[in-house]
């Protein structure tokens, strides 16, 4: 990834202007490593859940888990990590994000049992929400000329672009090679050197003593998406009826009236309800919910089938996502071009319809299915996905005040790796429910179908008004003293 960066850096008597060349580089370097390592760790272990159940002998729920205790503290940390970022400031907390996400895939590489490979695993999400929340905020600190900061903002993205489209195949063949516990160990020195430019290189962003952390509103936001996602895992091999499963139940709605009401009384709240009543707000956020519910749920399940159904190496099924992930970045490219011409609305319909194809296409999907079959709708999958996410960040950030917009995009983060979390969690309960794999499988097609639906029906809300005007934000106005929505970045856009 060093080629997106320019020329290496080399050891000579260095001008003030050099030093502050070799920072810009040395910050862009580290926070493109940050944000790629996640997006890696998104793709590559899916590639491995045959291997991993195969080591230590678990079924469909210890896999989700597996999957699902990453994007759950993800999710649920992701407004915290970025409230420490502001009080501690950028630098800091980026350098304990690699630290914290290397320990744990450590952690999980040596993991001698799948309960502390899972325990490992919400270690990791963790440190994933620090790595997040602070890689764009030290390339906004260090990049101060408009032109030198869309570069940046571009590099960085097409990093995490490589990453993501790379995993499967990088996920292939180290699994193929040195085995599954390598996926995580690969992480060791994407972390050391990036924790290494960061601490030599990288400024530390200015801290702010009066940005509070909401204890209260993060303990419920854990509690009752983990109570959640654990009755929805649970509720595929015991059944919906189960005691525990509807203790589980209970709890995450108790969790979620209590995180409401946290929310609407804290005076410095991790996710603003007043946000919710602007229908231009709400409506990408759902979005984001719904299509991710679909996308990654959906990645599972083609993971059991390629691997456990169709039984194919975890190189082959590396290979079969390849055209998936790249069609997300070719789309994310499109949309850039088709949505000032489209619109967004349209443009995100356009995303969702295409969706829809992909899921409408594999409901005649069985057992003896090829993968030729299928690759035409994962296609449509991807394409989808990767045509409507820049849109729909531009619009929910339109929807706010310039100065909210970093509560706004950590907001929809946490709303999309929320979807992850369920997709994950509910389509692979489907399919551990039934005794035939592919019952589940066309279940969960059903419900990818009625989410995406839902989603077409909110875009015409996305065509929402003007934010009105903050008082205390100078920087959102215009000549004419209109309010002007910022457009997203290839990076906030990012999948």
């Amino acid at each position: 990834m060093f080629w997106l960066y320019g020329e290496p850096m080399v050891n000579q008597e260095p001008t003030r202007q050099d030093r502050s060349s070799r920072s810009q580089t040395a910050t862009l370097i580290a926070a493109s490593l940050g944000f790629g390592v996640i997006q890696l760790d998104v793709t590559v272990v899916n590639v491995a859940v045959k291997q991993i159940g195969a080591s230590f002998g678990g079924g469909v729920s210890e896999l989700q888990w597996v999957i699902s205790a990453y994007t759950l503290m993800f999710a649920a940390l992701i407004l915290t990590a970025g409230a420490l970022s502001d009080r501690l400031g950028a630098r800091r907390v980026f350098a304990a994000g690699f630290v914290l996400f290397v320990s744990a895939s450590i952690g999980c590489g040596l993991a001698p049992s799948i309960a502390l490979l899972i325990a490992a695993r919400a270690v990791q999400g963790a440190g994933a929400a620090l790595l997040a929340s602070c890689s764009l905020a030290l390339l906004n600190h260090t990049f101060h000329d408009p032109a030198e900061h869309a570069r940046a903002v571009g590099r960085w993205s097409a990093g995490a672009s490589a990453a993501l489209s790379g995993g499967p195949v990088v996920g292939g063949v180290l699994i193929a090679t040195l085995g599954w516990r390598s996926i995580f160990f690969i992480n060791l020195p994407i972390g050391a050197v990036g924790l290494w430019l960061t601490r030599t290189y990288t400024r530390e962003t200015p801290s702010s003593a009066e940005r509070g952390l909401d204890v209260g509103g993060q303990i419920a936001a854990v509690l009752g998406l983990s109570t959640f996602a654990a009755a929805l895992i649970e509720a595929g091999p015991l059944g919906l009826g189960n005691h525990w499963v509807l203790a589980g139940f209970a709890t995450s709605v108790l969790a979620a009236v209590a995180f409401l009401i946290v929310e609407a009384r804290s005076i410095n709240p991790m996710l603003p309800l007043s946000l919710f009543r602007q229908r231009a707000f709400l409506s990408p956020t759902l979005i984001g919910l719904l299509v991710n519910v679909c996308f990654y749920g959906l990645i599972f399940l083609f993971s059991l089938l390629l691997q456990d159904q169709q039984k194919h190496s975890a190189l082959a099924t590396g290979l079969a996502f390849l055209p998936m992930t790249a069609a997300i970045v070719g789309a994310n490219i499109l949309s850039g071009r088709l949505a000032p011409r489209l619109g967004t609305a349209r443009t995100v319909l356009a995303g969702v319809i295409a969706m829809l194809a992909g899921s409408a296409g594999l409901l005649p999907i069985g057992h003896p299915t090829a993968y030729a079959a299928i690759v035409t709708q994962q296609l449509l999958l991807g394409g989808g996905l990767g045509l409507l996410v820049p849109p729909m960040t531009g619009a929910l950030l339109g929807s706010v005040e310039r100065s909210r917009s970093g509560v706004a995009s950590g907001a929809l983060t946490t709303m999309r790796q929320t979807g992850s979390m369920l997709g994950v969690a509910l389509f692979g309960s489907l399919v551990a429910q039934h005794n035939h794999f592919f019952t589940g499988l066309h279940t969960a097609l059903e419900i990818s179908i009625a989410a995406l639906l839902a989603s077409a029906a909110l875009t015409p809300l996305l065509a929402a008004r003007r934010p009105r005007r903050d008082p205390h934000d100078t920087t959102q106005t215009l000549a004419s003293g209109q309010a002007r929505p910022r457009a997203p970045s290839r990076a906030e856009s990012s999948i």
